[in-house]
């Protein structure tokens, strides 16, 4: 890719996807500010929240609310007006816009109506999070935030439980608590975390403890639960499955009556480890 050490901030008819500051108000590019002063018009998540940050920055610009509860609704209305020749910029009320925040579907229209669309990048909650948080960060997947519902969140756990790389989970504070719970159930007591809260703000802080730990230390302070949380998740380990003597003891009586296959999986199910593990311990030892 060849450099340009021009500084972009001419603006047209297109939908131009503008990241804002996670918590120190710094955290904008210059030429995200340039946008945001040259857009016609600023579609925001949250027009209140995103007016302190365009009065700080002293930008005076028409305000457009598009959020999850409108998004499906109202994006037509900005594609006509960026094909009537406006130039629109989407925001966020913090980051990235489109991570974990409206836009998917007012982009995804853009580009089946053939509008063109922008991407002019800067913070990012999980990647910010991940760059100091000393997990490989090789291969990582971002999940979101995980369901509510605690049959589709231990679902959603136990499916990612093998998983080797580094995972990033937004989680809200009065949720925190029971998602470790979670965690420890599903992928065990010794899974690696860290926390990052509250990142650029004044109290930012990272905190790196075991599953088990890290419940307890939630469960210590009240004060542990309040902020804006990044939960990093460490990949599980070759050892990760190892057998312990509960586990094979709970085979080894389950094979009596039940075919190994089956006795396996039922196994895997109770101590969270992984049926082929067990499978072939039991070929080579029942």
């Amino acid at each position: 890719m060849s450099e340009n050490n021009q500084l972009n901030n001419e603006v047209s008819a297109k939908l131009y996807i503008v990241a804002t500051p996670l918590g120190n108000i710094g955290d904008i590019t210059y030429r995200a500010v340039e946008i945001l002063k040259n857009v016609d018009l600023i579609a925001a998540e949250d027009t209140r929240h995103s007016g302190k940050l365009l009065s700080y920055y002293q930008i005076s610009k028409p305000t457009f609310p598009l959020h999850d509860h409108n998004e499906r609704q109202r994006g037509s209305v900005l594609i006509e007006k960026i094909k009537a020749g406006q130039s629109v910029a989407l925001i966020s009320d913090a980051g990235t816009p489109l991570i974990s925040d409206p836009g998917y579907h007012l982009v995804n229209e853009c580009r089946e109506a053939g509008v063109d669309v922008v991407p002019v990048p800067g913070a990012c909650a999980a990647i910010t999070a991940l760059s100091a948080a000393g997990l490989p960060s090789d291969r990582f997947s971002f999940e979101g935030f995980l369901p509510v519902k605690e049959k589709a969140k231990t679902e959603k756990l136990t499916a990612l439980s093998e998983e080797t790389q580094t995972m990033i989970f937004y989680e809200s504070p009065r949720r925190m608590q029971d998602t470790v719970k979670h965690i420890i159930n599903i992928m065990g007591e010794e899974r690696k975390l860290v926390v990052a809260r509250e990142l650029t703000k004044m109290f930012e802080s990272y905190y790196v403890l075991p599953a088990g730990e890290m419940l307890e230390w939630l469960a210590s302070d009240s004060n542990h639960c309040r902020g804006e949380f990044v939960l990093m998740v460490a990949g599980a380990t070759n050892d990760q499955g190892a057998l312990s003597v509960e586990a094979i003891n709970t085979l080894t009586l389950l094979k009596k009556e039940l075919p190994l296959k089956k006795a396996a999986a039922i196994t895997a199910e109770i101590h969270h480890l992984k049926k082929n593990d067990l499978y072939k311990w039991g070929l080579e030892n029942l």
